[in-house]
């Protein structure tokens, strides 16, 4: 096994920590042009491997604003710009779409001539907490085109905003591209009593000796500078570091604006809702298509509650409900904080789950519960580095593949995954090779036991500032989603969609979206673990 090659032509902006915890960056290079990320094209993949991911790149490749740097004055203002339901008088019935198109324009009210600003838009019905998606299509001339499905009667309303102009978008990229140290780890070394802490990451600038931590099974690169003192076997943990300031121009922090250009409004310039009448006839082939990760909207909300377009979804209101869907069973649940509020949830929900003390750092894990008189053990781990927690023992610090390789599996395991959030800082490469391992270990964990139930938990929307949206925007997320969505479809693994529960509920977005949202994902969830019997 070839270690990783470390690229010279690496960014660094780095800081070395030394016992005293006291920072020394590094350099502060910038690079033009896309260099590969610390030896990711020496990543050595199959032609299969690379005609994949050549096509999810281009899957996911954004439109660019014309050549030359765009004025904040004539980047996209969502009070200026504005929508309109096409036909809106039209006679709407259940299962109709319903098209809207939205009208970009600049700070000086002129139109926008060219495509690419990120919109997230629903439909909703206050009263009855109704809420759905919509799919927006770019035509690349400054209007976008948004599609809904109309899912239930009474008054709809529809709302449109603008997470980010096209004009941030391109300084993520540049970001995502350039910076992919923006955000730092760091890890501790311990003998005795002496002890050094030092930076690490996916990828280092090779100025000083590193420590290669890349994983003899999966192949997954992570590195630590060396120790002045110890040696690289007397690792004891992993942490976040911090993130790296300053990474904007003055000109391009005005793309970021909390009040002005990040995630607002767009308002209509006529009625903004329109009449939905009943079916006539019950029609029951709504329920009957496959699971496709990739159909919108996947489901709606309906008096709060999420009903899929896909599969049958029942709610597990009485803990006893769970109990019995559980019984008997191994639920091993990996990925960040998003799929430790499935264990949090459970573990408080049903009565009988106690959780057994492990004595692992709060928030961290691994966390596991158990329900002795009904035979269920609930686990959490969180998936290897990258990941922003701290402090993660070493020891813990394992991948989500290689875990997989050590169940057996079978009809009483079941198993669920999310893994996003703690990519969005890095290119898309990492994210890909990330998921090809995970794959890779689904794949064979099925071909050996078919009947266990794996599913997949998607990303979900966030509360966006000036800060958080350099390293965790709903674009990365969106991005990294897509790229999920297309690597696990036509696969026997089951989706929750947390992504469209989180945009089309009436709750501002959250990283950790509220109980309400929660308690719908594990209705989700538990509903492909235990179908209805029909």
């Amino acid at each position: 096994f070839s270690p990783q090659n470390l690229d010279d032509d690496t960014v660094s902006g780095s800081h070395w920590i030394t016992e005293n915890n006291v920072q020394h960056s590094l350099s502060q290079t910038t690079k033009t042009t896309r260099k590969p990320y610390c030896g990711y094209s020496q990543q050595t993949l199959s032609k299969r491997e690379q005609a994949e991911q050549e096509s999810l790149l281009a899957a996911i490749e954004w439109p660019k604003p014309p050549d030359g740097k765009i004025p904040f004055a004539q980047s996209t203002d969502p009070s200026h710009s504005d929508f309109v339901i096409v036909k809106p008088s039209k006679f709407f019935k259940v299962g109709d779409q319903l098209e809207v198109l939205v009208r970009m324009k600049d700070f000086q009210g002129k139109p926008k001539q060219y495509g690419g600003d990120y919109l997230q838009a629903r439909i909703h019905s206050p009263g009855l907490k109704a809420g759905a998606a919509g799919r927006i299509v770019d035509c690349q001339n400054g209007l976008y085109k948004v599609f809904f499905t109309l899912l239930w009667p009474g008054e709809v309303k529809v709302s449109v905003s603008l997470v980010h102009p096209s004009e941030a978008v391109q300084v993520l990229l540049r970001l995502r591209e350039e910076r992919p140290d923006r955000v730092y780890f760091k890890s501790s070394f311990k003998s005795g009593r002496y002890s050094e802490t030092t930076e690490c990451n996916i990828c280092l600038p090779e100025d000083l000796p590193v420590c290669n931590y890349t994983d003899l099974y999966t192949g997954e690169p992570w590195f630590c500078y060396k120790p002045r003192k110890l040696s690289c076997a007397s690792r004891i943990n992993h942490a976040k570091g911090g993130y790296v300031k300053g990474l904007l121009t003055r000109e391009e922090s005005l793309f970021f604006q909390s009040d002005v250009n990040i995630k607002r409004p767009i308002l209509s310039s006529g009625p903004d809702s329109v009449i939905v009448k009943p079916k006539a006839v019950t029609d029951s082939s709504s329920m009957d298509r496959a699971e496709d990760p990739t159909a919108s909207p996947s489901g709606y909300y309906y008096e709060d509650q999420w009903r899929s377009r896909t599969h049958w979804i029942h709610n597990f209101n009485k803990s006893d409900d769970i109990t019995d869907c559980l019984q008997g069973k191994v639920i091993h649940l990996f990925g960040d904080s998003t799929m430790r509020q499935w264990f949090e949830y459970l573990t408080a929900f049903v009565p009988d789950l106690v959780e057994f003390n492990l004595g692992s750092p709060k928030n961290v894990g691994p966390f596991m519960s158990v329900d002795l008189k009904h035979n269920i053990l609930l686990k959490f781990r969180c998936h290897g580095p990258p990941i922003r927690f701290s402090t993660v023992f070493s020891s813990e610090l394992r991948y989500i593949a290689n875990e997989l390789n050590s169940i057996v599996g079978g009809r009483n395991t079941v198993v669920a995954i999310t893994i996003w959030s703690h990519f969005s800082t890095f290119p898309v490469e990492v994210y890909i090779r990330r998921l090809r391992n995970i794959r890779r270990a689904v794949l064979q964990l099925l071909d050996r036991s078919p009947k266990t139930a794996i599913v997949i938990r998607t990303a979900n929307v966030q509360e966006l500032g000036p800060e958080v949206s350099l390293f965790n925007s709903d674009w990365y997320s969106f991005q990294l989603d897509s790229v999920m969505r297309k690597m696990f479809s036509g696969i026997a693994v089951h989706f929750v969609d947390a992504w469209e529960m989180s945009v089309a509920h009436y709750l501002p977005h959250n990283l950790h979206p509220n109980e309400i949202i929660v308690k719908n994902q594990i209705d989700a969830f538990l509903s492909y673990v235990c179908p209805l019997q029909t």
